[in-house]
């Protein structure tokens, strides 16, 4: 063992998931080493393991691993290079480029490749594999290409049914293909399934529409005349009329350089390494699938990150050694559920094998135990997953019960969070349950997305979510940490619960609400929420006088509120179509009301500038145009992005417009705990970027599939699949189920994405209740959605219908027609934009008058709600609180210098009346003026005005 204790010159060859691993590694240690990884690759290192998400919607570009690994100054990444040679005697090795690197350590992470057996044939035209970014790039242009040539869809065939066999099949599909499965085993999975796992996994497969030919090889491949693939040639006799074929019948370790270089090789290929993972030579690593450790080459991402930590440690002075673990799999990409652990063959002495398996699900359980049946030796389950994340951690240790008490129906996975610590929670990035609950109690990790990002724990495949949720969840409670569910000092429960028991009472005003469930007077966290919880179960107008003066900033007046206290106006253009008619009349309110006008992100057309007096004018003239309010402003749906699909694209192989006018013109107004996007794609290629939004639909040539959970924003997170192969009124009764359940159960502005990534029991659980509707939840859940089509009244017709409403659109109550003094533009490109605003600062006082005038009548003030009024030439906000005070304060927010006051959220905290801008959240003591919520170290109160009533009038004071 060398004395140094921290590398030098580290070059890593090889750029897949496990050098990123050594990199991540690396970069979290002190020194001034030098890392340079070497891919020969065009792309960074990314996430292989879902390599088919690539297909199905997901841009090579999303599947990249965490690049910030490489901004560290001391790490150097080379892609689309290859490592010709190397030199030992000079710790050198040489790239295709000619570039020559030195290193005081070299670890090789080269891999494996595709390997295809002796196949006449396999030359041609149309004859790929499945294993890169690149292949599915290839398998993509030719399935393409051979369509429009041809005229109809391309036949497919697959050798190779094991998990990247499934995968490649189900993307054949996916890129409107047929699929036929060519395995020589006699049955699918042959390496990770027994008998009965692999025949019930062939029924499921068969149901997606995979044609599978098991107990059998390929054995020449047929060119047509334009020498492309026209057949396939089996050992049975069979011919199968295929129009591409893709191998995927195994790997083989990618160990040229370490051959030609003279270091130890395998018996059966791959770098020999021991438990320390060097090579025959000191100064040689290798890790992943091209190091051969203990005879065998390991194919999963797990046994290299292991390998990858093991050799960062060794590489710092530590005496990490690499054991293998018993491999766990998971079938994915495929929409069909299988995994596998352990001793699946049930090959030890003296094992006794447990199954079940329901026909009518069909599903196949089976777990092995040891001969008294304590120990847990492995599992297969098949149809239904839902057992393996539980299971798996406790292979070799005791199961805790009797193992049929799991397999029968009902059977629940035993409470994991009691696993010792080291247990490995999450094999693919090699995270005990000991580390787990350590992010809870030693680095403050307070929620599954911060042991995340902490751990890296479910950040690969995923499939060990469930089990983590339940050991942080009690961990946190555990550490005592307080996981508090009160929104506010208002209400002591979470959003969800206080959903529920509004849903279930007869409570239907805040003030019922909060006097049954809560206290005091509420504040800008709950009253938009209870606002919220009564739109969702259809109760009312959100500007009638018992809702409107809960309505959080841009419900207040049915408009975006902008940073100059004006607002913009987005109408409605479902599917984002609109007709040239229309289009003449934007442009006419437009240019008569001088707004700025721009395409937003959702496919529709916004007008910004629009006075608070001018919103009522503008929406008249856009309904009678045929427009109607588009929820810009609320915390519901916002639009259904799409392409133009099938109507027009030569690519599209469904109807995504009518889908996406369907879909918005069903969940429009749609009121949930945070705003909502939906995307409809026409086909594969994505142009909606559907898995970009918290609904994602996707054409396939069978139907649609539906994706959950995505979004942009601050954490940008892709939607996951929920289910495949959907027709129209399927699809729609799926989304009902999700948004209603969304609706019910998620937190205080939640989005989906994070409400989908804790959601207990993770995706499948989700799935398990909104897809397969296992809790006989589903017409529940449908019927509150068909309440909300039945009862939908545009908003904005609404409110110009009713007078009443119409005065709360009135900036001054004493000077209807006065124009906002703070308001200033200058041009910019042929529009007129808010010009810079002054630094922020209290307004000083006018002259005007300084004693008692009247401003208004009592009766003008909506309880708990603010008014504008004009003392002299100061705008003035006035509150009238529900002990019938009436408060007044300055109607400047003094951060942003817009005049808004008077548009926040009348409330208390302490006990004492407040006043939440509706410009950026801070809180005001309406009696005091004093900021409750200074930003920085400049407090700025508000200047407050005497306020005396007489004979029902309103009259204020400086």
């Amino acid at each position: 063992m060398r004395e140094q204790q921290t590398p030098g010159r580290v070059v890593v060859v090889g750029a897949g998931m496990v050098a990123h691993r050594f990199a991540e590694q690396l970069v979290e240690r002190p020194g001034a080493w030098r890392l340079t990884v070497v891919g020969d690759e065009s792309w960074a290192p990314y996430d292989r393991v879902h390599l088919s998400d690539a297909i199905t919607g997901r841009a090579p570009e999303d599947l990249l691993l965490d690049p910030t690994v490489w901004d560290d100054e001391r790490v150097e990444l080379v892609t689309g290079d290859y490592v010709e040679s190397l030199d030992r005697d000079a710790r050198t090795v040489t790239t295709r480029s000619g570039r020559v690197l030195e290193y005081d350590d070299l670890v090789l992470a080269t891999g494996s490749w595709a390997w295809v057996p002796r196949t006449e044939g396999a030359d041609l035209p149309g004859v790929l594999a499945y294993r890169t970014l690149d292949d599915i790039a290839r398998i993509t242009a030719w399935v393409d290409d051979r369509s429009r040539a041809l005229g109809r869809p391309v036949r497919g065939a697959v050798v190779g049914g094991g998990v990247l066999g499934l995968e490649a099949a189900a993307a054949l599909q996916n890129l409107g293909a047929t699929a036929t499965v060519v395995e020589f085993a006699d049955r699918l999975m042959a390496v990770q399934l027994d008998a009965g796992g692999g025949e019930a996994l062939r029924v499921l497969v068969a149901d997606k529409g995979m044609d599978v030919r098991t107990t059998t090889a390929a054995t020449r491949v047929v060119a047509g005349a334009d020498g492309a693939v026209t057949a396939l040639e089996l050992s049975d006799g069979d011919v199968l009329d295929v129009d591409v074929v893709v191998f995927s019948t195994g790997i083989r370790p990618r160990d040229r350089l370490a051959r030609e270089s003279g270091l130890g090789i395998g018996e059966r290929g791959g770098v020999l390494v021991g438990p320390t993972c060097r090579s025959s030579d000191p100064r040689v690593w290798a890790i992943g699938e091209c190091a051969s450790h203990d005879g065998e080459c390991a194919g999963l991402v797990a046994p290299g990150n292991a390998m990858a930590d093991v050799v960062a440690d060794q590489l710092f002075g530590g005496s990490s050694t690499y054991t293998r673990a018993a491999d766990g799999t998971k079938l994915k990409g495929v929409g069909v559920e299988a995994a596998s652990f352990g001793d699946v063959l049930a090959l030890t002495p003296d094992a006794l094998e447990v199954t079940f398996a329901d026909p009518v699900a069909k599903s196949y359980r089976k777990l092995v135990v040891s001969d008294d049946a304590r120990t847990l030796l492995g599992g297969v389950f098949v149809g239904d997953t839902a057992l393996y994340s539980s299971l798996r951690p406790l292979l070799g240790r005791p199961l805790g019960a009797d193992p049929s008490a799991f397999l029968a129906s009902g059977g629940e996975a035993p409470v994991s969070a009691d696993l010792p610590d080291d247990v490995v929670v999450c094999s693919c990035a090699n995270v005990t349950a000991g580390t787990i609950r350590g992010a809870v109690t030693e680095h403050g990790c307070q929620s599954v997305g911060e042991v995340k990002t902490c751990t890296k724990a479910g950040t690969v495949c995923g499939s060990c979510v469930p089990l983590l949720t339940k050991i942080v969840n009690v961990s946190l409670t555990q550490a005592g940490v307080a996981v508090s569910n009160a929104m506010c000092e208002h209400f002591a429960m979470s959003r969800a619960e206080l959903f529920a028991l509004v849903r279930g009472g007869t409570e239907r005003t805040f003030t019922e609400i909060v006097a049954a469930h809560g206290t005091g007077r509420g504040c800008a966290i709950c009253r938009p929420v209870v606002a919220s919880i009564l739109s969702s179960l259809g109760v009312g107008h959100v500007l009638q006088p018992d809702q409107a003066p809960l309505q959080d900033t841009n419900d207040h007046l049915l408009a975006n509120l902008q940073k100059d206290g004006t607002y913009s106006v987005v109408p409605r253009m479902p599917g984002g179509e609109v007709t040239p008619e229309k289009l003449l009349a934007l442009a006419t309110i437009a240019q008569d009301f001088g707004l700025f006008t721009r395409v937003t992100g959702a496919q529709r057309i916004g007008m910004f500038g629009a006075r608070q007096d001018q919103l009522p004018a503008i929406w008249r003239r856009l309904v009678d145009a045929g427009f109607e309010s588009g929820q810009a402003y609320g915390k519901s749906l916002r639009a259904v992005k799409t392409c133009v699909g099938s109507t027009w694209c030569r690519f599209g192989v469904q109807d995504s417009s009518s889908m996406a006018v369907r879909l918005e013109l069903r969940y429009r107004g749609l009121r949930s705990p945070h705003k909502f996007k939906v995307g409809v794609s026409g086909c594969a290629r994505e142009c909606a970027e559907a898995r970009g939004k918290d609904v994602g639909v996707i054409a396939t040539a069978a139907g649609w599939n539906v994706y959950v959970g995505g979004n942009g924003g601050f954490t940008p997170r892709h939607a996951s699949l929920l289910a495949e192969d959907l027709d129209a009124e399927t699809l729609v009764r799926v989304i009902d189920r999700f948004l209603a359940l969304y609706i019910r159960s998620a937190d205080r502005l939640q989005r989906t994405a994070p409400w989908v990534a804790d959601f207990p029991g993770g995706l499948d659980e989700l799935r398990a209740i909104v897809v397969d509707d296992r809790d006989g939840l589903a017409a529940e859940l449908e019927a509150e959605v068909e309440r909300h089509v039945a009862g939908y009244v545009d908003e904005w017709q609404a409110t110009l219908d009713d007078p009443a409403k119409l005065a709360s659109f009135t900036p001054y109550l004493n000077a209807p027609q006065a124009a906002d003094p703070s308001l200033a533009y200058e041009p910019r490109r042929g529009q007129r934009v808010p010009a810079a605003p002054s630094a922020p600062s209290v307004p000083p006082v006018p002259s005007g008058p300084t004693g008692p005038t009247a401003v208004c009548q009592v009766a003008d003030l909506t309880p708990e709600r603010g008014a504008g009024a004009l003392l002299g030439t100061v705008p003035v906000a006035l509150f009238r609180l529900s002990d019938e005070r009436v408060l007044a304060v300055q109607q400047r927010d003094p951060f942003s210098g817009a005049n808004v006051l008077s548009r926040g959220i009348v409330g208390d905290r302490a006990g004492r009346a407040t006043i939440t801008s509706p410009m950026h959240k801070q809180v005001w003591d309406l009696e005091t003026g004093e900021c409750l919520d200074p930003v920085g170290k400049d407090p700025l109160p508000l200047q407050t005005f005497h306020v005396t009533l007489s004979e029902g009038a309103v009259l204020v004071s400086p």
